[in-house]
């Protein structure tokens, strides 16, 4: 051979080798940075076009089911761009790999190729007797495109296991359609090798995703589970929380209008959504069920009832004997006082009665009389069970029945608060990837107040994230309009609203934050989903304390 064409000849070959190292560079770099896998499949058979310079090809994911299913389908002659980043769907159905007796699929060449896990090279579809091509040449006669060279390679990964099968179709060189070269048939099963190896790390990926979500949704559930009154509470408020983001992502003027979230972010603090309360799970259920003072296993109401009802059998017991000695003397008139005192007391502790039954289901505020009522009545009465003698209330009872706020004591309101240490104890520990590192500090914050007086860490509004405060706000408009807790009535959403602009200019909420919340219109949105119709009332934002429109 000439010299000068030997040198044209390996110059040739220098740049398809540089060419053919560009796009194998190029595809490894999009292969370890590519999160979407429809994307990741159409840069494979992208590449791969590319690379054999061929007119088309297709490349199949493989579904559960073992069926192939159109990711990409490119046809360059004939204008085809379809799946994929294209927006238009595939309208041909998936191929089963096997058939109903489990014998491969010979009907259809990729459905062989991916049971054989082999590489099938066709020089010629008009021309070959070994594998069933009928679907191919009615393709061609329909679209009157003639398929000539067709390489089809099953992409399976190190332990063989098939992840997708990519096909090529009329490789061309100086525009004429040639076969597959070895040469070329190697490089693009390099390529599939490749490409197998990143599916299957992308899907490994995926698959602790989806894992770690559904275990997130788990605990959430079992905290729901676990406290009847509060099912749903752990659901709603990562729906809530994320409807806020993207009302403060959205938000085009006032403070906010440059906060901003990727999908990264947003998928970091719906997590955190729904671990916010993981810590509940260690909590005893009489305190978080505690609906009412005296609640413990049960209402301990009606003991403090029969205890009166003794109370007033001794009661009755010790005047009925003054009132038959009275009579039994002919003193009528001392008889009949007798008994007016007698309906007295009796109609004393059934009023005191009713009064103990209202004060055990708490409230937002107990008078100190009140509280003076139930220490006197403690005081004042004794009764005899089992003929030994004791007070009508118990100190436990005394203390419980005195509770100014709510149904909980201090110490109970303590093993409460309890929960969010052992949130950001249970988070904490967690070996989070660098993607969800902040998922503890988003879900630890919902508690915190905006001047440090929240727990578990008092921070204040500076020292904590804007998605953490925006879980402060979810759960609190959560727990406001929350139907189904045994301690309070479902309130209407005018009062709601009107308690969280006082805790807004308390500086319990974050103040920038709220008005976005309520110029966006998230809460009639979140209302309309989850409050009870006749709690939805008229809402007149100028009156809402604090409300400023951003």
């Amino acid at each position: 051979m000439d010299l000068s064409i030997r040198s044209t000849v390996a110059e040739e070959e220098s740049i398809e080798s540089q060419v053919a190292l560009k796009h194998l560079l190029k595809l490894a770099i999009e292969l370890s940075s590519e999160h979407d896998t429809d994307r990741l499949l159409e840069h494979i058979l992208e590449s791969a076009i590319a690379l054999s310079n061929a007119e088309g090809g297709t490349i199949y994911s493989v579904s559960e089911d073992a069926q192939l299913k159109f990711a990409t389908l490119i046809n360059e002659p004939l204008g085809l761009h379809m799946g994929g980043t294209s927006g238009k769907e595939i309208p041909f159905p998936a191929i089963p790999i096997y058939l109903e007796d489990g014998s491969p699929n010979e009907s259809a060449l990729v459905a062989l190729a991916a049971a054989k896990k082999d590489v099938i090279r066709i020089d010629d579809v008009y021309d070959c007797t070994d594998y069933d091509l009928s679907a191919a040449r009615a393709m061609d006669k329909k679209t009157g495109y003639h398929t000539q060279s067709v390489l089809t390679v099953p992409m399976a990964n190190h332990e063989r296991d098939l992840n997708g099968v990519l096909q090529l179709i009329n490789p061309r060189s100086k525009d004429k359609v040639v076969r597959f070269s070895a040469d070329l048939v190697e490089l693009i099963c390099s390529i599939s090798s490749l490409a197998a190896v990143a599916l299957t790390n992308r899907q490994l990926i995926d698959d602790m995703e989806t894992l770690f979500q559904a275990f997130t949704r788990l605990i959430a559930k079992a905290i729901d589970e676990k406290s009847p009154y509060t099912g749903g509470h752990c659901r709603r408020v990562p729906e809530l929380t994320m409807m806020i983001a993207d009302a403060v992502h959205n938000a085009s003027s006032g403070p906010m209008a440059e906060f901003q979230m990727t999908a990264a972010d947003r998928h970091e603090l719906s997590l955190a959504g729904w671990l916010h309360d993981c810590g509940k799970i260690a909590i005893p259920e009489y305190v978080m069920d505690k609906a009412t003072k005296l609640h413990s296993v049960y209402d301990r109401i009606e003991l403090v009832v029969a205890k009166i009802e003794i109370a007033k059998r001794d009661i009755e017991l010790k005047f009925s004997r003054q009132i038959v000695e009275a009579e039994v003397l002919d003193q009528q008139q001392e008889a009949e006082n007798l008994k007016a005192e007698l309906q007295l007391a009796l109609d004393k502790l059934d009023e005191e009665s009713a009064f103990l039954s209202r004060a055990n289901i708490g409230g937002e505020f107990m008078k100190e009389s009140d509280q003076q009522r139930v220490q006197d009545l403690a005081s004042n009465y004794d009764v005899s069970i089992g003929g030994v003698g004791q007070p009508l209330l118990t100190e436990e009872e005394v203390y419980n029945l005195s509770i100014a706020r709510g149904t909980l004591t201090q110490e109970e309101r303590l093993v409460i608060n309890k929960h969010m240490d052992i949130t950001l104890e249970m988070l904490e520990a967690l070996p989070f990837p660098k993607h969800l590192r902040r998922v503890p500090e988003f879900a630890g914050g919902h508690h915190e107040k905006m001047d440090g007086t929240g727990y578990p860490k008092g921070l204040t509004r500076d020292q904590m994230s804007v998605p953490a405060r925006i879980m402060a706000i979810a759960d609190i408009f959560e727990a406001l309009t929350a139907a189904d807790r045994p301690y309070k009535d479902a309130k209407p959403l005018s009062e709601c609203l009107f308690i969280m602009g006082k805790m807004k200019l308390g500086d319990h909420i974050d103040p920038d934050l709220f008005d976005v919340f309520v110029s966006s219109g998230v809460y009639l949105d979140y209302a309309h989903q989850y409050l009870k119709p006749e709690q939805i009332d008229d809402i007149d934002v100028a009156n809402i304390p604090g409300y400023s429109k951003p």
